[in-house]
């Protein structure tokens, strides 16, 4: 019976995965460079690479399960830090076109901190995909100079979903 349900739990990440990556195809049909945060095993890469097969994905993780993502070819470039470290921002300032921040990773030491982290990774015009964020996430990010482009859905409490944002960063 475990064996199903692991099989059943790993189905539903992969359309989670895979309605994600919609979800920013309808704004941004071909971006150049995509960071997932979190990343992992980088499996949300795997899957969206199926809706952007010219992106170049790329994976940000404390752990050392980004860089075997990378071997598998799962991300280009994997970093093994937080995005938070500043040697990381640093480098990728202003690389991205998208940046993810999904719930199926560990959470953040300090949420403000990596919030402010993906806009600095993020290009001036570049989409910012948040699930599961604070209750004041749309202020923060407003302050941040971004748009909400989407709003998270509101359906009926028998379908446990998670809050999905999705902003622009405006241009200076």
């Amino acid at each position: 019976m475990n064996s199903l349900r692991t099989r059943v739990s790993a189905l539903d990440e992969r359309r989670r995965h895979r309605v994600l990556a919609r979800a920013i195809l309808r704004l941004l049909p071909e971006p150049e460079s995509w960071l997932d945060v979190g990343t992992g095993d980088a499996f949300f890469p795997e899957a969206a690479k199926r809706f952007f097969p010219y992106t170049s994905f790329d994976g940000v993780d404390p752990t050392p399960r980004v860089v075997r993502a990378r071997a598998l070819e799962r991300v280009e470039e994997a970093y093994a830090a937080d995005l938070t470290a500043p040697h990381i921002t640093t480098a990728l300032r202003a690389r991205y076109d998208v940046v993810t921040l999904l719930r199926d990773r560990s959470p953040a030491p300090d949420p403000e901190a990596e919030l402010q982290a993906a806009l600095t990774v993020l290009r001036p015009g570049g989409l910012l995909l948040v699930e599961s964020g604070p209750d004041d996430l749309r202020t923060k990010l407003e302050s941040h100079s971004c748009t909400i482009v989407t709003e998270p859905r509101r359906l009926p409490a028998r379908f446990p979903t998670t809050p999905r944002l999705i902003a622009r960063r405006n241009m200076p």
